[in-house]
């Protein structure tokens, strides 16, 4: 037989008070089972299992609106894993945060006791400097941040082809190449089109991140074709004339020294091989950019534009000086969106000072994203990828 637990027994229960039980059932957010003809909550056994989700959820970080809105029990579990991900996001910027200030301290310490002069300016600049390493040091630990972003691209553009097939068919494979990926993230290129592979190719798949590297190799899964390797594109380690194609997909406005890493590529690839490298231009997602700069002026989701580094409108010019036969196929696509969390995922994968500006400001931020897509939100995209052909 169900047993009831009246309000008392059941915040007695669950170790929280009467009134919280109460304000949840004003909030709409856990309902009593039944209300006797007196007026009288009771509780079972389910609603102490929704009960435990809110006080966790709560503890997590969720405002009880948050809470109301991941529809508890409804198996919605797209919802939660990226919910759960914002949280952990400014959990990790919380606690970098709090790393740099016990380092502070310690550093003005240890000034104030050999009696030597604190240039306080100094020490607030180190905390700021710290700060985006250290952001930048999350970013690439894993694929987290990486999928974010594709996933927003892959759940709501307006080109059903999507990118990484569209990507996939301008690589022409044939039988028996041998391809080299630089700054091959999650693997999704392959992931996603892995029943297309022309039969005997051997694809070596790089990145600087052994845990984006170890993420990829799990989307994959287990394929002999595959090989992995952890190596800086700036120094590629294999001999001349190796790969018959070479990809870069997004990756080249993150080198340090372009014209060494297009110097290698070169270099590797057989005569008559390909270079594939994407990009976008200035136009491309403008409109995330102005959302979060109308919120705070001082949020910046790059700390550089890397379109001007490696884009659209200049990229023909700085493969140039390496390729002789360049042509650009352009990715017709756009987002149209009216949902607020992958936004936000998006916003916060990105490697600017945006967690930290917004890490005391989530739910005002959070309202106010929400109020910008209600009824749909448009985002731009101007993306393509440059082909080049070594004579």
């Amino acid at each position: 037989m169900q047993t009831y637990y009246t309000s008392g027994e059941f915040a007695h229960k669950a170790h929280v008070s009467i009134r919280t039980i109460r304000y949840y059932d004003q909030k709409n957010l856990l309902k009593p089972a039944i209300r006797t003809k007196s007026g009288a909550r009771k509780y079972t056994d389910q609603d102490f299992a929704k009960l435990q989700q809110i006080l966790l959820l709560k503890y997590l970080g969720f405002s009880l609106s948050d809470i109301r809105e991941m529809t508890i029990g409804s198996g919605d579990e797209r919802l939660l894993l990226d919910s759960l991900q914002i949280q952990k996001r400014l959990a990790q910027q919380r606690l970098e945060e709090m790393k740099n200030v016990v380092n502070a301290i310690d550093s003005t310490s240890q000034a104030l006791k050999a009696n030597d002069q604190v240039d306080w300016n100094k020490m607030l600049d180190l905390i700021h400097l710290t700060s985006m390493n250290q952001s930048l040091s999350l970013q690439y630990k894993n694929a987290t941040n990486i999928s974010a972003r594709i996933r927003l691209h892959r759940d709501y553009s307006t080109n059903k082809e999507g990118w990484f097939h569209w990507l996939f068919k301008q690589l022409h494979l044939k039988p028996g190449m041998k391809i080299l990926e630089l700054g091959a993230g999650n693997g999704a290129l392959w992931s996603q089109n892995l029943d297309h592979l022309p039969s005997g190719v051997t694809i070596v798949l790089s990145d600087i991140s052994e845990g984006i590297l170890a993420d990829a190799k799990n989307e994959i899964g287990d394929h002999p074709q595959f090989q992995y390797a952890v190596f800086d594109a700036q120094k590629i380690p294999f001999a001349d004339e190796t790969f018959d194609l070479v990809i870069a997909n997004h990756m080249l406005f993150y080198c340090d020294d372009i014209p060494q890493t297009l110097k290698e590529v070169r270099r590797v690839l057989k005569t008559n091989g390909i270079f594939a490298c994407s990009t976008y231009s200035k136009k491309h997602m403008h409109e995330i950019t102005d959302l979060v700069q109308n919120f705070n002026a001082n949020i910046v989701l790059s700390s550089t534009n890397l379109y001007e580094l490696f884009g659209l409108d200049n990229g023909r010019k700085i493969l140039s000086s390496f390729f002789n036969k360049i042509t650009c196929h352009k990715y017709q696509d756009s987002i149209e969106i009216s949902e607020t969390t992958p936004i936000i995922s998006y916003i916060l994968s990105c490697h600017g000072n945006q967690n930290s500006i917004l890490l005391d400001h989530y739910q005002e931020f959070k309202h106010y994203v929400e109020e910008k897509v209600h009824g749909g939100f448009h985002i731009t995209k101007d993306v393509g990828c440059f082909i080049c052909k070594k004579d």
